[in-house]
């Protein structure tokens, strides 16, 4: 590296191949580290195996790049926010990272303070937290909390792949029920009706709503573009699942992003509406901090012949630069450009009735069980008695 952080020979900076199931083309360091990490080659690289007639062979193929866990040791599970454009001030995130790599998730600079990449990194290290629940239960416990409406999935989605075996997101749902406390969750994952029972049984006491995050029906664009997400078909299966168990659901048409799938939003607020959705709400494409590179990455690779125009699009949304990050305005960009997006998503929802009702989830209920007020007590003995010893 030289002293102002390039490479020395920047000519044998070596390009990321493409992962199958992967949204990111790249690892770049963390913004946070002193010296940037680049692929390059020596050349003492093994040439390819030669080709049949038949086309290439298996050994062609990439290995794949596969997910691994590590446990995440917090000592605190509610994330508190006051930001002025968001209606929540907590907020859950059983995991970090996420699996289902879409290219555009905002949450992706979000593993540099992990010291690791908010591109590859981010959707291949998977950091989750076992201890979730019981973190939960001891912090709803307290004498000092108050109740209030928990969002989940407003960071890396709760129901994300690896949720099929870790369940950590139905144990907090568990003790989210037994404490009567609401919740709010926004998810791209199908795997949200497995939980259909504990949801059910919350929305019947006005506990629970759900949010399903559609931002295409293009099979192919959601193959690239959120790779390990559910398909556009089952999202829509889970809202009508959702639906016909009572659960309030409704639909986010987000991101938008101009020029790409912006044309698609009449329609997707149509096909949740006829699957049960009774809600709905959009944003526009946030490219915040490293997102900006990896987003323009991703697009000249899968579709280099609107990339140009869908840049320029985005910048005329955002002052002529890539992202703004003031409130009010992050959300929905400003301009003609996001006048319009806004117009057509208020015209939609007018035309088919949504948005008629806004669910008001009751935070009345709520209620220490007795297990938790006596795990309490006990705690509080226990610290004591080590205080004195």
């Amino acid at each position: 590296m030289n002293n102002d952080g390039e490479p020395l020979y920047p000519d044998d900076a070596v390009p990321e191949p493409q992962h199958n199931g992967r949204g990111a083309l790249s690892n770049g360091s963390s913004r946070y580290d002193s010296e940037k990490r680049i692929r390059t080659t020596d050349g003492w690289e093994t040439p390819p195996p030669p080709q049949s007639s038949d086309g290439p062979s298996d050994d062609d193929e990439l290995p794949p790049l596969r997910t691994t866990l590590t446990r995440d040791a917090t000592r605190t599970i509610l994330a508190r926010n006051t930001s002025p454009d968001i209606p929540f001030d907590r907020s859950i995130n059983p995991y970090r990272g996420c699996e289902h790599g879409c290219i555009y998730c905002f949450a992706r600079p979000t593993h540099a303070y992990l010291g690791l990449s908010p591109g590859l990194d981010f959707e291949t290290k998977i950091l989750f937290k076992p201890e979730a629940a019981k973190l939960l239960a001891a912090e709803l416990a307290s004498p000092k909390y108050r109740p209030d409406v928990v969002a989940m999935g407003t960071n890396t989605d709760p129901y994300q792949p690896v949720e099929r075996e870790l369940k950590v997101t139905r144990s907090i749902l568990k003790v989210l029920s037994e404490f009567n406390n609401p919740v709010g969750i926004v998810t791209k994952g199908h795997l949200v009706t497995r939980d259909i029972d504990i949801l059910a049984d919350m929305a019947k006491r006005n506990l629970a709503e759900v949010f399903l995050s559609v931002t295409t029906l293009d099979k192919d664009l959601a193959r690239t573009m959120e790779p390990r997400a559910s398909t556009p078909r089952r999202r829509l299966d889970a809202i009508r699942a959702l639906a016909a168990a009572g659960v309030p659901v409704g639909v986010m048409t987000a991101p938008m992003i101009p020029g790409l799938n912006d044309h698609e939003m009449e329609a997707i607020l149509e096909a949740a509406t006829e699957a049960g959705a009774t809600r709905a709400g959009f944003t526009v494409l946030r490219l915040p901090l490293e997102i900006k590179d990896l987003f323009d990455e991703w697009l000249r690779a899968n579709r280099p012949d609107r990339a140009e125009r869908v840049l320029s699009l985005i910048r005329q949304m955002r002052g002529g630069a890539l992202y703004q990050a003031e409130f009010g305005t992050r959300m929905r960009g400003e301009g003609p450009i996001a006048q319009l997006l806004a117009a057509r998503f208020s015209a939609g929802v007018k035309r088919l009735g949504l948005n008629k009702i806004r669910y008001r989830l009751d935070t009345l209920r709520f209620a220490v069980p007795e297990q938790a007020r006596t795990a309490l007590t006990d705690a509080k003995r226990d610290a004591r008695q080590m205080k004195l010893l």
